[in-house]
């Protein structure tokens, strides 16, 4: 038997093995990112979480505090203010607690198309500087509110029991289940 020469041209080794090498480069890069997909699931269900209860939130609880402060609150600490610097100050405290309400309310109408997709698992374009705007300037409003006005408020209207006595009970049947009637 006659074996086969060597060939006159040495092969080079690396090409072939070089391809090898280079998959198992690709596989331990993506097995690698496996490695931290418990994580990613964990902080998209928890998107999930918190895009489902900020849309229960304003559906739920801040458009109807904003309409119980401005309808009750407000007008009860506007009727029982005295009349002069007294009023005029409460007058321009409303009319900022107000605005706000509406600014607050115009940024979430803008947000919750995206919130909405976000609590459906979906990938959503949310926008971080409205979000900003939106958490930014509620925390400022409720910092406003709790520091400034309602001290002011409690002081109006605990001049006169009655005035708060009737602002809890506007508050409470606001909340009382409506009996269903008789036909």
């Amino acid at each position: 038997m006659h074996s086969a020469a060597p060939s006159q041209h040495p092969v080079d080794p690396q090409p072939p093995l070089a391809g090898f090498s280079q998959c198992h480069v690709g596989i331990t890069r993506q097995l690698e990112a496996l490695g931290g997909l418990p994580e990613l699931v964990h902080a998209a269900q928890r998107a999930r979480e918190v895009a489902a209860a900020t849309e229960a939130l304003f559906r739920d609880a801040v458009l109807q505090h904003h309409a119980e402060e401005e309808k009750d609150l407000f007008a009860a600490v506007l009727r029982s203010a005295a009349p002069g610097e007294e009023r005029t100050l409460v007058e321009t405290m409303v009319q900022r607690l107000t605005a706000e309400h509406r600014a607050v309310e115009a940024l979430w109408q803008r947000l919750r198309p995206a919130v909405h997709v976000a609590a459906q698992g979906r990938p959503a374009e949310l926008d971080a500087v409205l979000v900003g705007q939106l958490v930014h300037g509620y925390l400022q409003h409720a910092r406003f509110e709790e520091e400034q006005f309602l001290p002011l408020a409690a002081a109006i209207l605990g001049r006169d029991g009655n005035h708060l006595a009737a602002l809890a009970l506007s508050l409470h049947l606001r909340h009382v289940p409506q009996p269903v009637g008789y036909i």
